[in-house]
């Protein structure tokens, strides 16, 4: 019996009830011509300084909606769907774009920046954000998508530790379980793009004045024959200048050594950005990475955070509490960006990830899962593409195939532990998209707009949030809830005055401050020196 199948075993109901997950999903508010927008973020919504669950993302006109966490798949995206209900509610006519690469768009520099109030913390997030956009272009910034938010129940470490006869405390081996799932998933993360990437088509305004390879569909959408996520490929959320970090996840204290100095030594193109003109900040400093959220990946260990802390520290201090999954596509298919099968997907992949045998990466595997990564994006619908597995070239659709029958048995724990079919389902289809490409949400998604939108990828994207915007306003919002929301909003302006009083220094100083804290804790700094 494989490691798998022993870790599944022994894993009672309680755990696989007890999986926790929540959801960040990222949409442009857009003009009813499918512009993007330039109104400031709605002031009904509060303060997207302090808002647990709206805020901005990059741009003022990029919603962030967040729902807590949650141990029911149902319950998740019910309160996803009343945090988009409420969002239209203080809209007035414009839309939120259903797809992840962006509509039509203005110049580079009238995309607005994200603003977050006159706090030195508010003011940071701008400026932060406008690092971004010298290093890479507003545009690429734009792109949206969901992010999945996973972690296991408390109970499941000390059995699993127990089964893998591992000593010290439980807190430890969590971490490194975690860094365990994390290597499998980028080993294997190709196969979410294929099946669920849903961004084959890009307007022709967000690759103005930039080289491209991309064959135009019609005058205003571009495109790949075969792509899937263009979004996760050398277009979209990608940096040249990123590439060099070869970071290593096959312990904290690897991926802690393979950012340090990408956070703390100068890196000379940004230097020449300069760090301010005048009064003005250009960036918040001039290494690799302002911060560590500047690291583009499929997903990041997370801490839990005490305020002020830089996250790598806080790693070191308290370990990995959960993964955040950021390959996934916005579903346009769906009003608020994500499907219950595809989360109940998601839920035995990551399964999958964390029980499985996962040996140590290494740079050779790192170099290959970056190409699995941009072939299957650019081109994973092609039925000639060809990975890379442990050295050989091997089709995407045997590989997957294979993935596919290794996750029977979690689905089928899974739907035992649920009382449902469920999880079966959403593998059973994963299987058909795989022996037919026409049934993934790119090929889907490029059928609909060649047939029905004049092959227009606008056309498609507008009519399609529009349909979801009144779906959802069809939908009961009780009273109680709107009220809720209403107070949450009045309570994260207090929250934001609150901290702007605070403030007792001047902004450089309070840069200095924060980009001098410790990045590596104790315990980091004694298993990395």
């Amino acid at each position: 019996m494989n490691r798998l199948h022993q870790r599944l075993r022994i894993l009672p109901r309680e755990v696989l009830t007890g999986i926790r997950r929540g959801i960040e999903k990222e949409s442009l508010r857009v003009r009813p011509d499918g512009l993007l927008a330039d109104t400031l973020h709605p002031a009904a919504l509060g303060s997207s300084l302090t808002h647990p669950h709206i805020t901005t993302d990059f741009s003022e006109s990029q919603l962030e909606l967040i729902t807590g966490i949650h141990a029911d798949v149902d319950t998740c995206l019910a309160q996803l769907t009343e945090i988009h209900q409420l969002v239209y509610r203080h809209v007035g006519d414009e839309l939120l774009w259903c797809t992840s690469m962006p509509c039509g768009l203005p110049a580079d520099d009238d995309i607005p920046l994200g603003q977050y109030g006159r706090s030195n913390l508010g003011r940071a997030k701008t400026v932060y954000r406008n690092g971004l956009a010298h290093r890479y272009g507003r545009r690429m910034q734009t792109i949206s998508g969901v992010h999945y938010n996973f972690s296991m129940p408390e109970a499941a470490w000390p059995i699993l530790q127990r089964a893998d006869a591992s000593g010290g405390p439980v807190a430890a081996y969590q971490t490194d379980a975690y860094f365990h799932l994390i290597r499998n998933f980028r080993r294997h993360s190709w196969l979410l793009l294929y099946l669920f990437g849903a961004s084959p088509t890009v307007c022709r305004s967000f690759v103005a004045g930039r080289a491209h390879a991309l064959r135009e569909l019609n005058a205003g959408t571009l495109f790949l024959p075969g792509a899937t996520s263009l979004r996760m490929g050398p277009l979209g959320y990608q940096s040249d200048a990123q590439a060099s970090l070869a970071v290593s996840f096959n312990s904290l204290r690897s991926y802690a050594g393979s950012l340090n100095g990408a956070l703390t030594e100068p890196y000379p193109p940004y230097q020449a950005i300069g760090l301010r003109d005048g009064d003005d900040y250009r960036q918040l400093g001039t290494t690799l990475l302002q911060i560590e959220n500047e690291f583009y990946g499929t997903i990041r260990p997370k801490p839990r955070f005490r305020s002020g802390e830089r996250p790598l520290y806080a790693l070191g201090e308290r370990g990995v509490e959960y993964v955040e999954v950021r390959c996934m596509d916005n579903d346009p298919f769906c009003p608020i960006g994500i499907a219950a099968d595809t989360m109940r997907f998601l839920d035995l992949f990551l399964l999958h990830c964390l029980l499985s045998d996962s040996p140590p990466d290494t740079p050779q595997e790192i170099t290959a899962i970056s190409r699995n990564q941009h072939d299957v994006a650019q081109r994973g619908r092609d039925p000639d593409v060809r990975l890379e597995y442990r050295g050989q070239k091997i089709g995407l659709a045997e590989w997957g195939a294979g993935l596919v029958e290794e996750c029977e048995p979690i689905a089928a724990a899974l739907d035992a532990a649920h009382r449902t079919s469920a999880y079966g389902d959403a593998l059973s289809a994963a299987g058909a998209a795989l022996r037919e490409s026409s049934a993934t949400r790119s090929g889907r998604m490029l059928a609909e707009i060649e047939q029905t939108h004049d092959k227009s990828y606008v056309a498609f994207a507008l009519t399609q949030s529009l349909r979801h915007r009144r779906t959802l306003e069809d939908l009961p919002l009780p009273a109680e809830v709107n009220a809720r929301y209403a107070r949450m909003a009045e309570d994260s302006l207090e929250a934001q005055r609150k901290i702007e009083a605070a403030d007792t220094v001047p902004f450089e100083t309070y840069r200095r401050q924060y980009l001098s804290k410790d990045l590596l804790s104790g315990a980091l700094l004694r298993s990395t020196s």
